[in-house]
């Protein structure tokens, strides 16, 4: 089944219920604005290699969703490819039905059952981390270390938020000013080499959650567009989140991004926001985007504990063999 408009709006209602009841169980990949950001930002040929399913209460209420990401290799700008070894499984379930994610393991372990499987559990929350380990599945040891990848989700209120300091030759303009291209020059040369391409990111702009004049674009004196972040909304929670946020590598250093993200907090507050988001590299050998994230306020609120199941040696072909060594 394909993940449409509507998969991405039910998705994004379970996000919205976890938020209120347990913010600290909401998985930094299934939040209001992740939701939408992978699925429309993600080239269209990586999504044959998508799997999802919900799972409902007796009245049908969404009560937890799975997303597989299965392997597969990604086009970047510098004309490589980005491969991704090992299944990941975005997911969220319903602070009342834990017990669901029991069954979304199960489900995942059915649509990568001779892959390594990657999966992360909120620290907080003991119930899925006791199934993880139920399900065969251990911490993964190097992604959890200093140098490893996971994730927290940092939050802060915007009664109170900084006035920004521009540093002089630039200005803060958004893709509502400046338009598609630039917004989407701005982020494929912070991350490059990058996955994201121009169709993607027209794709982005299409989607329900998206709105041009909360996507801020940092340009300088010339136009140049250096720095970007979009901010998804949720009106419902009046809660937003900044993803992604990126700067140029020659304009780092420099105040560029606090002052967008000071800037954003202000557009965002304007716009009804009452509470920030903002997801970051947790690991101690990565504290760039942690120590700018509390530099203008924010605060951790809940961190990923990462897993790792290797498939069963009995259903692996050799060459499969090496590659889950």
């Amino acid at each position: 089944m394909t993940i449409d408009e509507e998969t991405i709006r039910q998705m994004q209602g379970l996000a919205r219920t976890v938020y209120t009841l347990r913010p600290e169980l909401l998985m930094n990949d299934a939040t209001f604005g992740e939701i939408p950001w992978v699925w429309a930002s993600s080239p269209a040929s990586e999504q044959d290699d998508w799997r999802h399913r919900f799972w409902h209460a007796p009245d049908g209420e969404v009560i937890g969703w799975g997303w597989a990401f299965l392997p597969h290799e990604t086009p970047q700008t510098d004309g490589t490819t980005r491969p991704f070894r090992r299944a990941n499984l975005a997911w969220l379930v319903h602070p009342e039905h834990a017990e669901v994610f029991g069954e979304i393991l199960d489900w995942y372990d059915e649509q990568a059952a001779a892959i390594p499987r990657g999966v992360s559990v909120r620290a907080a929350h003991a119930e899925a981390l006791a199934l993880a380990a139920a399900h065969g599945y251990a911490v993964n040891e190097q992604q959890a270390g200093d140098q490893g990848y996971w994730i927290q989700l940092n939050g802060r209120d915007l009664a109170r938020i900084e006035t920004p300091a521009v540093p002089e030759g630039y200005r803060v303009s958004t893709a509502a000013e400046v338009g598609t291209e630039a917004a989407y020059r701005a982020h494929a040369d912070a991350w490059h080499p990058s996955t994201l391409t121009l169709e993607a990111m027209e794709r982005t702009q299409r989607t329900e959650s998206y709105r041009a004049d909360l996507h801020l674009v940092v340009v300088t004196e010339d136009g140049a567009p250096v720095a970007s972040t979009t901010i998804w909304l949720d009106e419902e929670t009046g809660s937003a989140e900044f993803e992604p946020v990126g700067t140029h590598p020659e304009h780092r250093r420099k105040g560029v991004a606090r002052a967008m993200l000071l800037h954003g907090m202000h557009a965002a507050k304007a716009a009804g926001a009452r509470r920030m988001l903002v997801a970051c590299l947790g690991a101690a050998g990565h504290p760039a985007a942690r120590e700018l994230y509390y530099s203008v306020g924010f605060e951790c609120f809940t961190a990923d504990v990462p897993h790792l199941k290797q498939p069963d040696s009995s259903s692996l072909t050799p060459a499969a063999l090496i590659e889950a060594a």
